[in-house]
């Protein structure tokens, strides 16, 4: 990280402050807290983008943030959502998503513009901002996608005017003309509910009559309310370094971040050029076309391009971030950050579950544990709340879960395809046994028969994770007998918030977890581990229930009971997970159908894979078992043995579930 903080140019910090409330005092750094992708306990999550710009710009902490533009195809979408995850790892402060008319921008397809930039917000945790143009709109259709950008949580907005239709420019009937217009109608109407970012543009908009009058222009749009500009991409760094000089001239005072497009590929750079009618450089093209055919040759020279005219920009202390547009690719511009040193995976978790970063779920801070591999899913279930749970979960009787019948929402359903799902959990499977396998290959990462590691199953969509490789052995050996685990966690007595596997919240801290295993398993040995469990009451909660609604637990008057916890300096405890009687029946809804509708619909109806899948489905029991004396060695794997040990006693007396 580059941090020249007496000499980064500071004109903005003055004009906002107003508008920016009380300064971060936490002790966490500017760049800790305002990470789009990772919001800490001591920042306000309602923090607006214009505010974190203005602590990153007083610290001296340098940003980036990322342009994506909407597929156009729903598996698009889902590889889409699936490098937000991604890239958004490293700590953009936002990400931007561009506004196609062609393709139904304001509309619910999950491919439009509006779905997009929703997803990013609600379901990967990221700041995002939501292009929107005026052309050919009118002021009604404007307002209204505004309205529905805000009910989804949107709370930026980069008004553009937009490309005409056709070669020339025809105004729109009670519509908008100019970007000026959009801005002003945006303030008139939302009052100051959206940061609005507006386009700046280096050389100068191709259709303005002179460079002068296009930064009147510019000056015109931040002066109607917008509170921050992003440049058109451009070639060299003087180009840049001279434009922003003017603007400060002028009297334009708010961030002006530029646009770095980092050369991919030689047609990618043609359209583009094409597109934004700008110059290529001779000095650039002199080197591109004899490497033209070679891709991998033009990727390495766009990198190192762009690395060298960022740290110019860098250097020069009056650039606060840059705007990466990455053509929805991922693999130039991580390399560029990371030989910048702005690309920072911070191993730490604001919480021990994902977040979402819409404003109404600011104070959420605990969750049933059940969906801890699944935070899109809960995130989706309960979008409908008004309230979300803030320091304790409470005793409500009905937490009102949506339902979940639609498996395939692009931002649900797996990342992998059905043949790949079928490589990694059998073409054909010949018994239980091998549904066993398929459990233990995904806790070992070892390759299956066939030669495929098994990197997901229905509730996992992501390898194993660090914390859970904490309990690997014991897993592996669990599985193979038919104890199929869905979701664990080790106990932890005070260990370090910062701790690199466990640790969450802010630095200085300590977090301390109670074991816990949730598995589906059969008949049998349920009706073993009821009798084994009487012996480890109260030390251990238990709560079994099947598909048909059988429920069988000793979890006192259906009390939640927290099994993560975090104490900090200056603070009440913080319980951010819990194991809530009445949220796990919502799950096991979701839990049984998973083996339906991701597993067995992979096969032909009454195939013999499709029929061992839903006789899992049918006959086995989901379990969660809580092992409430966490100073102490975990006992959970000692009830399983015991369970083990009396199905296997010659003595045991036969039974069923009660």
């Amino acid at each position: 990280m580059v941090n020249q903080v007496q000499s980064v140019d500071s004109s903005w910090q003055s004009s906002k402050a107003d508008s920016s409330g009380a300064s971060n005092s936490s002790g966490e750094s500017s760049k800790e807290s305002s990470r789009c992708s990772t919001p800490v306990l001591d920042a306000d999550r309602s923090d607006r983008l214009r505010d974190k710009m203005r602590r990153r710009i007083e610290s001296g902490d340098h940003w980036f943030s990322l342009e994506f533009f909407p597929p156009r195809t729903a598996s698009g979408a889902v590889n889409l959502i699936s490098r937000f995850d991604r890239m958004g790892s490293g700590g953009p402060l936002f990400i931007d998503i561009t506004w196609h008319p062609a393709g139904d921008p304001g509309s619910d397809k999950e491919t439009s513009s509006m779905m997009i930039a929703s997803t990013a917000v609600n379901y990967c945790g990221l700041e995002s901002i939501l292009h929107l143009t005026c052309c050919n709109q009118t002021k009604d259709k404007i307002t209204g996608y505004l309205g529905k950008a805000k009910h989804l949580g949107l709370k930026n907005i980069m008004a553009l005017r937009g490309d005409p239709v056709g070669a020339d420019w025809e105004e729109e009937e009670g519509g908008f003309n100019y970007a000026v217009d959009l801005v002003k109608h945006i303030r008139s109407e939302f009052d100051d509910y959206f940061d609005i970012c507006v386009a700046g543009y280096p050389t100068g908009h191709p259709e303005a009559e002179s460079y002068q009058q296009d930064l009147r222009h510019l000056k015109e749009k931040v002066d109607a309310g917008a509170d921050f500009v992003i440049t058109q991409l451009f070639f060299r760094a003087e180009t840049f370094l001279k434009f922003l000089d003017d603007c400060r001239t002028i009297g334009i005072t708010c961030p002006i971040l530029p646009g770095i497009f980092p050369i991919q590929g030689y047609q990618s750079l043609r359209q583009l050029v094409k597109l934004s009618k700008l110059e290529v450089p001779e000095e650039i093209t002199s080197i591109l076309e004899p490497i033209k055919d070679n891709d991998a040759a033009i990727r390495n020279y766009g990198i190192q391009l762009a690395v060298e005219m960022c740290r110019v920009l860098l250097d020069s202390g009056k650039v606060p971030g840059l705007h990466f547009y990455t053509l929805n690719r991922e693999v130039a511009t991580m390399e560029v950050l990371r030989q910048l040193g702005l690309w920072t995976e911070d191993p730490r978790r604001p919480l021990p579950w994902a977040v979402s970063a819409h404003p109404k779920r600011k104070v959420e801070d605990v969750r049933p544990i059940f969906w801890a591999s699944r935070p899109k899913s809960y995130i989706y279930r309960t979008q409908d709340w008004d309230d979300f749970p803030n320091g304790r979960w409470g005793n409500s009787s009905s937490p009102a879960f949506g339902e979940l019948n639609d498996y395939y929402l692009f931002y649900l359903k797996s990342k992998s395809s059905k043949e790949a799902l079928l490589q990694m959990w059998g073409e054909e499977l010949l018994s239980e046994e091998s549904v066993f396998e398929v459990f233990t290959f995904y806790i070992t990462a070892q390759s299956n028969r066939c030669g495929q590691k098994v990197l997901c199953l229905p509730w996992n969509d992501e390898p194993l994770a660090q914390e859970t490789n904490l309990l690997k052995d014991e897993l592996e050996k669990v599985n193979r007998r038919g104890v199929l685990t869905i979701n664990s966690q080790p106990n932890i007595n005070g260990k370090p918030s910062t701790d690199p596997i466990v640790g969450w919240g802010p630095a200085g801290g300590y977090v301390y977890q109670k074991a816990y295993l949730e598995f589906f398993t059969s008949s049998e040995n349920v009706t073993a581990l009821l009798k084994v469990l009487k012996k480890y009451e109260p030390r251990v909660n238990y709560h079994i229930v099947n598909v048909h609604g059988r429920n069988l637990t000793n979890a006192p008057d259906m009390q939640p009971n927290a099994v993560t916890w975090g104490i900090f300096a200056g603070r009440e405890i913080v319980q951010p997970t819990v194991v809530d009687p009445v949220s796990f029946m919502s799950w096991k809804d979701e839990a049984f159908a998973l083996w339906i509708e991701q597993w067995a619909k992979l096969y032909e109806d009454e195939s013999p894979s499709r029929m061992i899948i839903q006789y899992i489905h049918d006959n086995y029991f989901l379990v969660n078992l809580v092992d409430n004396d966490f100073p102490l060695d975990n006992c959970l794997w000692q009830v399983i043995d015991d369970m083990f040990e009396l199905l296997d006693s010659p003595y045991r007396t036969s039974g069923s579930v009660p």
